[in-house]
């Protein structure tokens, strides 16, 4: 029997047919089960890790699993609308997020997608949320500083664009403060700044909006906000989108300042995404992967090199301990990623002292190096006088009778301590900061009563301020502490006292 040619293309084209439905089949898959915010689905052969799936009621994931018989799923929407039997599509699309300008004061969740009411965002460009981190080639030594307007980190523990610092210690001991101070004190110094709140309540997020908008600081600020009310893969998620929306300044040589508030939840998030998706656990049953779940977003800040734009994001990670223990895993972790890190405690919070800066514990590895060549100049010696207090305060309160130096030593260390403290929401300059420390380190107001320093400072710079204008003048534009610079300032705060006296 012969078989004709016109049988042989219809039997090859069946064939064909039959294969393209095979490969069509691929694309869509079904759900095998779901709950708390995590679905398996058996049939997508070819999906890739951290693709995005499309499930009925516009109901998105991402691909976390990649099993032999099923994928499993990190749901961004709301699980109990999805059943078993459901159909899923492929995306063939990672996870992105909108980018640019167009979100600047505007606050979105993980996804990009408006909170605050307003108007739909119109972004021109979307990024994916995982990138890896620019090379050493790439980057550049840290040599510009970043300023905080805070007295205390800008003289001891200054930070340099480009720097990741970590904020750590007990809850409520004004960790969220000193972030919040840094991006108000970016106003007019062109630094975007990106705040990303993660397991917050959403009334602290309201209110850290309205004192954003109150100091205007939402004209060069985005908040990207994953809730405790949000699902743990949008927490997830959250501090990588924020960070894909910074790069994008990044890479058009624009400064940026992003704060992760706090880690700490995120981690959390990340373990209960894990275990429910049956990944083995380990210490205090996070995954083995959890170094890599935070050293792999902050290596992503970082300063470029002027042939690749020149531009910067500044990290500043919240990290929450238990009873001041920085010793304990996710915290260790962190410490080990970052470039310093500024240490608060409870105690001193609970005596008044604001910001409850640990100066002793609290570090920063590179900002030094781009610190203003001023503030070196007046801070040089600042640690070691107020570690020098300390300890000759514990060692005080177990004898009465102090000889002369011990007492001087005391009065000098309480006039330091209380010339760091400083009201919420009140970011100093440089040039003011300057002349304070100046000021109270060369011992002028050490005979003072400390309650009255604050006020007695705040005279003082104003004083300065109006008939010593050249002296203000040429710190803000020199930024160097001369000679000349100097003399001035000394007969200044010399007249100064005269008067007060």
């Amino acid at each position: 029997m012969k078989i004709k040619s016109n049988e042989i293309s219809s039997l090859i084209k069946e064939e064909i047919r039959h294969f393209s439905r095979a490969i069509e089949s691929n694309d869509v898959g079904t759900v095998i089960s779901v709950g708390d915010g995590i679905a398996l689905v058996y049939g997508l052969d070819h999906a890739m890790l951290g693709e995005l799936l499309l499930f009925p009621h516009d109901i998105y994931g991402m691909v976390m699993n990649l099993e032999s018989e099923h994928v499993g799923v990190a749901l961004f929407g709301n699980d109990r609308l999805i059943k078993e039997g459901d159909t899923v599509k492929r995306t063939k699309k990672v996870t992105e997020v909108p980018v640019g300008d167009e979100l600047l004061g505007r606050v979105v969740n993980a996804l990009g997608t408006p909170l605050d009411n307003g108007p739909s965002i119109k972004s021109k460009k979307y990024r994916p949320i995982e990138r890896i981190a620019p090379n050493v080639m790439k980057r550049k030594k840290v040599d510009t500083p970043l300023e905080t307007g805070i007295k205390a980190i800008d003289a001891m523990i200054p930070i340099g664009r480009g720097q990741r610092e970590l904020i750590i210690g007990d809850r409520q001991t004004g960790k969220t403060a000193i972030a919040i101070d840094a991006i108000i004190n970016q106003h007019g110094k062109n630094v975007k700044c990106v705040y990303v709140a993660i397991g917050q309540k959403n009334s602290s997020v309201a209110s850290i909006y309205d004192k954003l908008k109150q100091y205007h600081a939402l004209d060069y600020t985005v908040v990207v906000n994953a809730s405790a009310s949000e699902l743990a893969p949008l927490q997830y998620i959250a501090p990588y989108s924020a960070m894909a929306m910074a790069e994008e300044w990044l890479e058009k040589g624009e400064d940026v300042l992003i704060v992760f508030d706090d880690l700490s939840k995120h981690a959390v998030a990340y373990r209960a995404l894990s275990l429910l998706l049956k990944r083995p656990p380990g210490r205090e049953a996070y995954p083995g992967d959890v170094f890599y779940l935070h050293s792999r977003l902050l290596e992503r800040a970082c300063k470029l090199d002027k042939k690749y734009g020149g531009g910067s994001i500044t990290a500043l990670p919240i990290v929450e301990t238990q009873a001041g223990d920085i010793s304990s895993y996710i915290p260790t972790n962190i410490i080990s990623i970052t470039d310093g890190q500024i240490f608060l405690v409870t105690d001193y919070f609970n005596a008044g002292l604001r910001p409850a800066i640990d100066t002793g514990f609290s570090v920063s590895r590179v900002g030094s190096d781009a610190q203003f060549k001023m503030m070196k100049q007046v801070a040089k010696s600042l640690k070691i006088e107020l570690a020098n207090y300390r300890e000759m305060l514990s060692f005080s309160q177990f004898g009465s009778d102090l000889d002369k130096e011990t007492k001087k030593i005391l009065k000098h260390g309480a006039i330091l301590t209380e010339m760091h403290r400083q009201d919420h929401y009140s970011p100093y300059s440089v040039t003011r900061q300057v002349i304070e420390i100046y000021a109270t380190k060369n011992g002028y107001f050490d005979e003072i009563e400390p309650k009255k320093l604050l006020g007695i400072l705040n005279d003082l710079y104003n004083y300065i301020a109006t008939s010593y204008r050249e002296v203000v003048t040429t710190l803000e534009k020199g930024k160097e502490l001369n000679e000349k610079t100097e003399k001035a300032l000394k007969e200044g705060i010399e007249k100064f006292i005269k008067t007060i006296k």
